[in-house]
């Protein structure tokens, strides 16, 4: 299974938009030994279904082992617990690099 076909198989359970903006797309993928993760911030937002519906315009897509589902799991409410944070929110909006993003969830 591809990258695009397991966040697509996610999201016909049901969107992974969260609210306030938020969406963490995820999956689960083989032939891979560590998880994959990337934030995307959009200038406009998009609509996507999400729990508020309200356009999305922060992304966080995560891909995780097919064999790794506690660690999946885990990672999710990580990283909703860290987007639940309105400060950590309003920095990604005002990043202006990709490092100012890289730098804002290392901190977080």
């Amino acid at each position: 299974m591809d990258i695009l076909e397991s966040l697509m198989n996610r999201e016909k359970l049901g969107s992974t938009g969260i609210g306030n903006g938020i969406a963490i797309p995820h999956g689960r993928i083989k032939n891979s030994s560590k998880a994959v993760a990337v934030l995307l911030v959009t200038h406009k937002g998009v609509n996507y279904d999400a729990i508020d519906k309200r356009p999305v315009d922060i992304f966080f897509a995560l891909l995780v082992p097919e064999d790794q589902c506690d660690t999946h799991l885990a990672t999710l409410a990580s990283i909703a617990k860290t987007f639940d944070n309105k400060d950590v929110l309003r920095k990604i909006r005002r990043a202006e690099t990709d490092l100012d993003l890289y730098n804002i969830i290392e901190a977080a």
